[in-house]
């Protein structure tokens, strides 16, 4: 005779299906968690404004990328001695001197003008210059930063003849720098360029000079930093005797101040001067040394957003 226990069973069967369930439940739970976190997308960050590419609106004898915050006034002083080869009956070259004095007033955190005078061929130049891409870093890189540069000179010299009029005493210098800061120490620049003259010595000279500029700052500490800065004119348009601008430079920061000490090939302090009229052969000697001074003032504080 057979005993069965049914009740005894069904108990069984029930109690095996809750295990089951109780030891999958945690499995399935753990898959779908690990999958959540597999297609969860990172956090973007905003993009971040690189800053202090260059530590100054100029590189030696060039502008950088750079422009004052909004309000700021800056007083910049540029001063080139005469050639290191003339002698020491010129005290090698300090006997002779050339000068710019030039205010630049930033309008907006990217737009900034200036003007300038200068002693050689007492020129009188103005500019406007605006910052038109910021390197960023973050969810939306931008490698590169970019400011647009447009500068006109005018030729201040007295001269009787009639036919020498304003236009005709002109210069336009336009400029796309472009520039990348590659780590805090280093940042590199390049400067394509177009200088047109109104006004050359004859037919075989072209009006419109065009160049490529190439420039670059290493810092050495927090407050110091070598700089170099190269022209390189293209063939077909460059003028008679006219030689590439070549500059080295020493930059030592002070507080409101940006001191730079230099060595260059050219001593002229506006484009029209150093980029399409330098004649100093820096490897023979002609070698001007020289310094830039700014300071800057606050004019107009940024004005805060009130509640």
């Amino acid at each position: 005779m057979q005993t069965t226990f049914p009740h005894y069973r069904g108990r069984l069967a029930s109690f095996l299906v809750v295990l089951l369930s109780a030891w999958a439940a945690p499995a399935w739970a753990q898959d779908d968690l690990l999958g959540q976190l597999e297609n969860q997308k990172p956090a973007a960050t905003a993009p971040e404004p690189v800053a202090a590419t260059f530590k100054s609106t100029r590189l030696i004898s060039g502008h950088t990328i750079e422009t004052p915050g909004q309000g700021t006034l800056v007083f910049l002083i540029s001063h080139r001695f005469g050639t290191i080869n003339s002698g020491a009956y010129n005290f090698f070259g300090l006997d002779q001197a050339a000068l710019r004095l030039g205010l630049e007033y930033a309008v907006t955190d990217k737009l900034e003008v200036g003007i300038g005078r200068s002693n050689i061929e007492k020129t009188l130049d103005g500019f406007v210059k605006y910052r038109a891409i910021r390197q960023t870093t973050g969810s939306k890189v931008m490698p590169v930063s970019v400011t647009l540069f447009a500068n006109s000179a005018m030729n201040m010299l007295r001269d009787d003849r009639t036919w020498y009029t304003v236009p005709r005493r002109m210069t336009f210098s336009y400029q796309a720098l472009i520039a990348r800061k590659f780590s805090p120490n280093l940042s590199l620049q390049l400067m394509p360029t177009l200088i047109h003259r109104n006004l050359v010595q004859d037919n075989t000279q072209s009006n419109d000079v065009y160049a490529v500029g190439f420039g670059g700052r290493q810092k050495l500490t927090k407050r110091t930093s070598l700089n170099a800065e190269y022209f390189y004119l293209v063939p077909r348009t460059k003028p008679t005797g006219a030689r590439n601008a070549l500059a080295l430079g020493f930059d030592i920061e002070t507080g409101g101040h940006v001191f730079q000490l230099h060595l260059t090939n050219s001593q002229g302090m506006i484009e029209n001067h150093f980029v399409a009229n330098t004649r100093g052969d820096f490897f023979n000697g002609d070698i001007y040394f020289g310094f830039n001074v700014n300071r800057n003032f606050t004019v107009r504080a940024k004005q805060g957003f009130r509640k």
